[in-house]
C-alpha cells in the first residue's frame, strides 16, 4: 500500500472497530439486568460477539498503523474525539425496545457491508468479516424478531418499540454516508462504500417494521459526526467508565 491507502485503510479500521467496541461496550451494560434470564444471556454474548469483533479490527489497525499501539491501547488510550463509531452506536439503552431496536438497525447494516466485505483484496479483512457476517446474522435474527414480538404484542409494547424506532431513526443516515477515505478504498477492493447497501437495509427494516404493524418514520433531521470526531456527550461518560481500570493501572499485566 501507498501512505495514502494506508491512512485510509486505519481509518476505516477504526470506524469499523469503534463501531462495534462502543456498542458491545453499551450492550454489556445490560448484563445482570435483562428482563428475563434467556435475554440476560443472550444480549451478554451479542456484547461479546462485537467486542470480539473490535478485537480483532482494532489489532489489525494498531499493526497498519506501525506506531506501536496494539488494540487495548486503541481502545483505552484515546479520547472521545479520536473515536470514529457512528453515532447510534453511543446512544443510551434506555429501556429493552430501545436496545433492540438500536441493534436491528446497526446490525442490519452491518451485516450487508460484511457479506461484501468477505471479497475483500485484504486477507485478514477479508477473514476477520467471514467470521463476524455469521455471528451478525444470528444478531439481525434476534433483534428482529424481539421487535415483531414488542411491536405486534401489547398496546404498551408496540407504543415503547414505536418511540425507539421514531428515536433511533435520526442516527440511521451517518451509517450510509461514504466519504472520500471509503471510496478510495473500495475502488481497490479494500472496503465497501457503505451507500451501496442502503436500499437493501431499507427493504428488510421496512419489511421487519411492517410484520411488526410499526410505522416507518420519515427522514427528517438526521444527526451525524462521529465518523470525524464529532460524538454526543454520552461517548465520554462511556469511555471513562471503560478506560478507567487501564488508564489507571497503565501497563498492568492480567
Amino acid at each position: 500500500m501507498d501512505h495514502q491507502t494506508k491512512q485510509d485503510f486505519f481509518e476505516y479500521l477504526l470506524r469499523l472497530g469503534d463501531d462495534r467496541l462502543v456498542l458491545g461496550h453499551r450492550v454489556s451494560e445490560w448484563c445482570g439486568h435483562g428482563p428475563i434470564l434467556e435475554e440476560d444471556i443472550a444480549l451478554s454474548n451479542i456484547a461479546l460477539d462485537l467486542i470480539g469483533q473490535a478485537n480483532l479490527l482494532l489489532q489489525l489497525a494498531g499493526q497498519g498503523e506501525g506506531k506501536g499501539r496494539d488494540q487495548d491501547a486503541l481502545a483505552y488510550f484515546r479520547e472521545a474525539v479520536d473515536f470514529r463509531n457512528a453515532l447510534l452506536c453511543e446512544t443510551p439503552n434506555g429501556d429493552f425496545g430501545d436496545t433492540i431496536v438500536r441493534q436491528f438497525l446497526f446490525s442490519t447494516q452491518a451485516l450487508f457491508v460484511l457479506e461484501q466485505l468477505q471479497r475483500c483484496q485484504h486477507t485478514e479483512l477479508a477473514g476477520i468479516a467471514a467470521k463476524a457476517f455469521k455471528e451478525t446474522r444470528y444478531h439481525v435474527r434476534h433483534s428482529g424478531e424481539w421487535i415483531i414480538k414488542l411491536g405486534d404484542g401489547t398496546e404498551e409494547s408496540h407504543r415503547r418499540v414505536q418511540r425507539a424506532l421514531d428515536h433511533a431513526w435520526r442516527y440511521t443516515a451517518e451509517l450510509f454516508v461514504g466519504d472520500e477515505v471509503e471510496q478510495r478504498l473500495a475502488a481497490q477492493g479494500l472496503a465497501v462504500d457503505p451507500a451501496s447497501v442502503r436500499d437493501a437495509w431499507s427493504a428488510q427494516v421496512r419489511d421487519v417494521a411492517n410484520t411488526a404493524t410499526l410505522t416507518v418514520p420519515a427522514d427528517g433531521f438526521m444527526a451525524r459526526g462521529g465518523r470525524v470526531g464529532k460524538h454526543t456527550e454520552h461517548l465520554g461518560h462511556l469511555l471513562a467508565e471503560m478506560q478507567i481500570v487501564a488508564r489507571s493501572h497503565p501497563g498492568a499485566k492480567w
